[in-house]
């Protein structure tokens, strides 16, 4: 298929070209994938700038997402790659191979750093996803930073660069420009422009920036940094969010309360233990979607109120194919038991559902992360039970709204009234508006 970028395409290619280093904070669908390849077939043919580029991704983007664009569009078909994915003797023969593009996953990283025996003389890397290494404490983090001296060129992707906060950012342009910018040391980023929010005596458990923090870390990453919203450069169709609310029964709200009150409540003579925040919010998110997990991990059955609902959503689609996200395993039981569902999980599913061939399907979040088109198979997703990760959360709706949809996109919200439903779908708007003020300090400016 003949190419033929947008200007904002175009414009963010040039981008990655003349920047050593750089971050595109680019919005779900607006052709990431394509404009990163554009950039590296003239690093690699036209500049001899580069010789060997190393993509990191999520498992499946790696496995199907990057090879398909690079086999999708004619200019790309210079491009040789080998996907290094599978058991250590197929990544090995993968790393054997001669190509000018080797995609990994990110789970991955530490192996061919460490593990692998393999010297690192890649001099381009392509992290899709960099929010995926905001954690510096993490194996993936630390390999990486180990080889980036060797790197001449980096380049970060997401469309959600500091889902819970900006303090994410450290770490992810620690990768990029070496501590330039923000600084070498977590320490001292969180000294300069945060202070402790809540704690316990000694021990701080979050850090909340200080007034000026978030206008001079923007301005600090703009050079190197450039965002955009698909609505700023595409015709795309309406998004509409719809909040179904179902409601308890005294009985199943009586339950519901004692839990979230005395953090234990007894069911049917089980005993079912919150023993502290994290787990609570676990436990109530369960119940308010419908059953509980026990000490034993038995499902313990509370109400049916968001299958109901879930029932009423599928019929009022009139035969149009429906994608249901969910979290906890108990949900896709029970999901399964009521309706006939197809879980979306290998590259023929995807395949699939975009064929028109699935008329109910369902995706957990983590699995319908990253790069996956599922555009063509329909345009309806209703979440059965949430999540409190934005990047998730986001992912999983970009997934049906993105470039190439063609309908107009719905996205339904079972929430249990008057339960912990309803904050979390607050704190997913809360933290979309935190996002978007750093969307909005980098957009470029096209003009």
């Amino acid at each position: 298929m003949k190419y033929t970028p947008h200007k904002y395409q175009t414009y963010a290619t040039e981008f990655i070209k003349e920047k050593k280093e750089s971050a595109l904070l680019l919005d779900m669908g607006l052709g990431k994938t394509v404009i990163s390849l554009s950039a590296i077939k003239d690093l690699l043919f036209d500049s001899f700038e580069i010789s060997k580029v190393l993509i990191i991704a999520p498992l499946r983007v790696a496995r199907d997402t990057w090879k398909e664009e690079i086999e999708k569009w004619s200019h790309l078909d210079i491009l040789k790659y080998s996907v290094v994915i599978g058991s250590e003797k197929e990544r090995i023969k993968a790393l054997d191979e001669k190509a000018d593009i080797y995609l990994i996953n990110r789970e991955n990283i530490d192996w061919l750093v460490n593990k692998s025996g393999y010297s690192f003389n890649f001099d381009m890397i392509v992290i899709d996803e960099l929010s995926s290494f905001k954690s510096h404490k993490s194996k993936r983090f630390k390999a990486l930073m180990k080889v980036r001296p060797k790197v001449k060129r980096i380049v970060g992707l997401t469309g959600t660069p500091s889902s819970n906060g900006l303090m994410d950012l450290w770490a992810e342009f620690r990768l990029l420009d070496m501590g330039e910018r923000l600084g070498r040391f977590i320490g001292q980023y969180r000294e300069i422009y945060f202070r402790p929010d809540k704690r316990n005596g000694m021990i701080i458990y979050s850090y909340k920036p200080l007034k000026f923090a978030e206008d001079l870390i923007y301005k600090k990453i703009s050079d190197i940094t450039v965002s955009m919203k698909a609505e700023d450069y595409l015709n795309m169709p309406e998004k509409i969010n719809n909040e179904v609310f179902v409601n308890l029964s005294d009985k199943e709200r009586s339950i519901y309360d004692t839990l979230k009150n005395d953090l234990v409540v007894s069911i049917k003579d089980k005993d079912i233990d919150a023993v502290n925040a994290a787990a609570l919010s676990n436990k109530l998110l369960q119940m308010a979607t419908g059953s509980v997990y026990d000490e034993d991990k038995n499902i313990i059955h509370i109400h049916d109120k968001k299958l109901d609902a879930l029932e009423d959503l599928i019929e009022g689609a009139n035969g149009k194919p429906v994608l249901i996200a969910y979290w906890y395993k108990s949900d896709i039981k029970r999901i399964k038991e009521r309706f006939d569902v197809r879980e979306l999980k290998t590259s023929n599913d995807f395949k699939d559902w975009n064929q028109g061939k699935i008329p109910i399907a369902i995706i957990h979040p983590a699995s319908a992360g990253h790069g996956l088109n599922l555009q063509a198979g329909g345009s309806t997703l209703i979440w059965f039970s949430l999540t409190w990760s934005l990047e998730l959360y986001e992912q999983t709706n970009a997934r049906l709204y993105r470039q190439g949809q063609k309908e107009s996109v719905v996205i339904h919200h079972i929430l249990t009234k008057g339960t912990i439903d309803e904050d979390v779908i607050k704190a997913l708007e809360n933290k979309e508006k935190n996002q978007a003020a750093l969307i909005d300090a980098v957009k470029a400016n096209l003009k």
